[in-house]
């Protein structure tokens, strides 16, 4: 019973309340940003958030996939990790590189710079756009996947 209530504890953690305080930081950084004011603990706040949500969520996962007394029980464990990194990790690791090496190409930092205005107000724009289609996304996909496979 004590068990079954850590489990609902720590999945409500880590599905509902960490990453509602991460959207939070989010939309609090973009308005932070736009008025010209440091934004960036607000930024590494939310990722904090995201961050511990995932890790929650991957020992949710891993304390689920095999029975106590499975002699192979941290054998799955490490294949799983090892399948998260490169299946999750590796891939938004090399999204974010090809970002970077875009502006860089584009020398798009070298040429503006953020304090001015237009600059940051057009930032914030898009940014406040991203987020909100990306929390959109997110419910549409909850919703669908709270529904059940056909």
């Amino acid at each position: 019973m004590f068990e079954q209530g850590i489990i609902n504890l720590t999945s409500w953690l880590g599905n509902v309340i960490l990453p509602t305080l991460a959207g939070l930081c989010f939309a609090a950084a973009i308005y932070q940003f736009g008025k010209g004011k440091p934004a960036q603990s607000l930024v590494q706040g939310g990722f904090a958030c995201l961050m511990c949500s995932g890790f929650v969520r991957l020992l949710e996962t891993f304390s689920q996939q095999s029975g106590v007394n499975d002699p192979d029980r941290y054998w799955i464990a490490i294949l799983t990790l090892v399948n998260w990194v490169g299946n999750v990790m590796l891939p938004l690791y090399g999204i974010f590189q090809v970002a970077a090496m875009v502006m860089h190409f584009a020398g798009l930092l070298e040429r503006l710079t953020i304090g001015e205005a237009w600059v940051r107000n057009l930032l914030s724009a898009i940014l406040a756009f991203s987020l909100s289609g990306v929390l959109r996304l997110t419910e549409t996909l909850v919703k669908k996947g709270a529904a059940g496979l056909p």
